[in-house]
Formats: structure tokens, C-alpha cells, sequence
């Protein structure tokens, strides 16, 4: 009986072992399961959390990026507007004696974006207007530009307000470079050829050219930001000067921004034209036709 009881008991005991462990088993996989669906959930959450963020930060990026472009699309208005009417300025001056005048009191008119060097040197010539005339020219300048041949004729070329005469010393006119050749080794280049006086060309055009040469052949790392604008008054065929601007990239060796009047001295222009006459200071340091004769009959005798 006594055996009968202890077996009962042992087995009673094992009976609730197994109930108590399986109870165990079963709240730890309920707790296990509990535990990833809130994981998953959390999971979930922040994987959209995270695609919503991004969503965000590409939405601000690119409104940024519109923004910019606002801003610098103002900022290039602006600087045209202003050029326009630095040009408009320069075109009702009137010669009063001295030829070359500085602009902006010397500095060029170039944007940050106008003086890298992403692409190198490089030149542009602006298309020739509804009149045939020149309009600019652009460079960055550096002696990979330079020629390394022999200056070719530009004969063929006859810009506008072309009516060639002798006047004392020479011709009153050149074909004028807006870039000079011995900076790119343009030759017979229309958008690049203007009439302009020799008094013009050299040697008020010249001297600055040659500073530019001069800073360029020093070394093949120097470069130069160049525009040379021609100006006219209204719809008139012969140039009233030129506006010449450089900057040296990453210095200040070279930098001007000046306007040259494109005058012959004791000639006068017209500049709808370019028909000249002489004029009166040179008429009244002419001998008379009396004076001419007196001397002719000296020279005979």
C-alpha cells in the first residue's frame, strides 16, 4: 500500500512538473511572439519615419536648388542691366581731350562665375548685329591662345564705317582687333575686326595688349579674363571707343576696365558713317593757298 502511495505521489509530481514547464514554455513563446510583432512594428515605424525624412530632405534640396537659380538668374539680370547701362553711358560721352578714361573706377565688371577656370582658356566672339557691326569679344586668356604662326592678311574684312583715307603720317584708319592678335592670332575674323583710328589701335589700344603679352608669356599657368566692348551711339556705323576689361586670375598683376574714344587728332569723324574731314585746329595750322604758292615758286627757283 505504501509502495502503491509513493508511486501515485511520484507520479502526481511529475504530472505537475510538466503542467508548470509547459505553462512556462508557452508564456515564453507567447512573450517571444509578443516581442517580434513589436519589433516588426517598431521596425515598420521607423523604416517610415526614415522614407518620410528623406522625402523631406529631397523636397527642401530641391526647393533650395530653385531658389539658387532664382538668385543667380537675378544676379545675371542685374549685372546685364547694369552693363547695358554702362554702355548706354559710355556711348553719349564726348571726347574732351583726354583718350583714355577709366571705367567703374578701374575694375572689371566680371562675376565670380566669369573668372573660373573650369573650362580652361577659351574665346567667343559675339555675333555681328542687325548693322554688320561687331559686338564683343570674350577670353580667358592664356598662351595656349597664342599664335605660333605668321600673321596672316585681313584685307578681305571691311567693317562697318570703313572709308579709308591718307592723312598725314599714314592712313586715318585700321582694321582694328577687339582682341588683339598677338593674344589669340585671330586674323581675318569679322566679329572681331572693328574701324577704328590708328590713333585708336596704337598706341592707346596697344599698351594695354602689350601688359597682357607681357604677364601671359611669363609662365603657362598665368591666365587672363579679357573683353574688349565696342561702343556705338544708336544705329551709327563708325565706333565712338572701346571699353577694354582684364583681370589676371588670382591676382591683381593685371586689371583695368577702361574706354578708349576712337578719335583721329586734327580730324574730324562722322560717325554715322565713317566719312571724315580735317578739322579746324588742323585747317588753321594749314599753310593758306597763298603761303602754298609762295612756296612752290621758292622751290622752283
Amino acid at each position: 500500500m505504501k509502495k502503491k502511495m509513493k508511486k501515485w505521489a511520484l507520479s502526481a509530481l511529475l504530472l505537475t512538473g510538466l503542467i508548470t514547464f509547459g505553462g512556462c514554455v508557452a508564456d515564453k513563446t507567447v512573450e517571444t511572439s509578443d516581442t517580434s510583432v513589436s519589433s516588426s512594428v517598431i521596425k515598420e515605424s521607423t523604416v517610415g519615419t526614415s522614407s518620410k525624412e528623406k522625402e523631406e530632405l529631397a523636397k527642401r534640396a530641391a526647393e533650395e536648388k530653385v531658389k539658387q537659380a532664382e538668385i543667380e538668374k537675378k544676379k545675371k539680370e542685374e549685372q546685364a542691366s547694369q552693363l547695358k547701362n554702362q554702355v548706354s553711358d559710355l556711348a553719349n560721352l564726348e571726347y574732351e581731350g583726354t583718350q583714355t578714361i577709366k571705367v567703374n573706377d578701374d575694375v572689371p565688371n566680371f562675376s565670380e562665375e566669369e573668372l573660373s577656370l573650369n573650362n580652361g582658356a577659351w574665346e567667343i566672339y559675339d555675333d555681328l548685329d542687325g548693322l554688320n557691326r561687331a559686338t564683343s569679344a570674350n577670353a580667358m586668356l592664356n598662351q595656349s591662345l597664342m599664335p605660333t604662326g605668321k600673321r596672316e592678311s585681313i584685307a578681305s574684312v571691311t567693317p562697318t564705317g570703313w572709308k579709308n583715307k591718307k592723312i598725314e603720317g599714314g592712313y586715318l584708319f585700321n582694321r582694328s582687333h577687339l582682341i588683339g592678335w598677338a593674344l589669340a592670332g585671330e586674323n581675318a575674323n569679322w566679329k572681331n575686326l572693328i574701324t577704328g583710328t590708328r590713333q585708336l589701335n596704337s598706341p592707346e589700344m596697344l599698351r594695354h595688349e602689350m601688359d597682357v603679352k607681357h604677364y601671359l608669356e611669363q609662365n603657362t599657368d598665368n591666365y587672363v579674363r579679357y573683353r574688349v566692348t565696342p561702343i556705338f551711339r544708336g544705329e551709327k556705323l563708325l565706333a565712338r571707343g572701346v571699353q577694354m576689361e582684364a583681370q589676371s586670375i588670382g591676382n591683381d598683376t593685371i586689371k583695368f576696365n577702361v574706354y578708349i574714344f576712337n578719335i583721329q587728332d586734327g580730324i574730324d569723324l562722322n560717325y554715322a558713317d565713317g566719312s571724315s574731314s580735317i578739322g579746324e585746329r588742323a585747317q588753321e595750322n594749314e599753310p593758306s593757298q597763298e603761303e602754298q604758292n609762295n612756296t612752290l615758286t621758292k622751290k622752283s627757283h
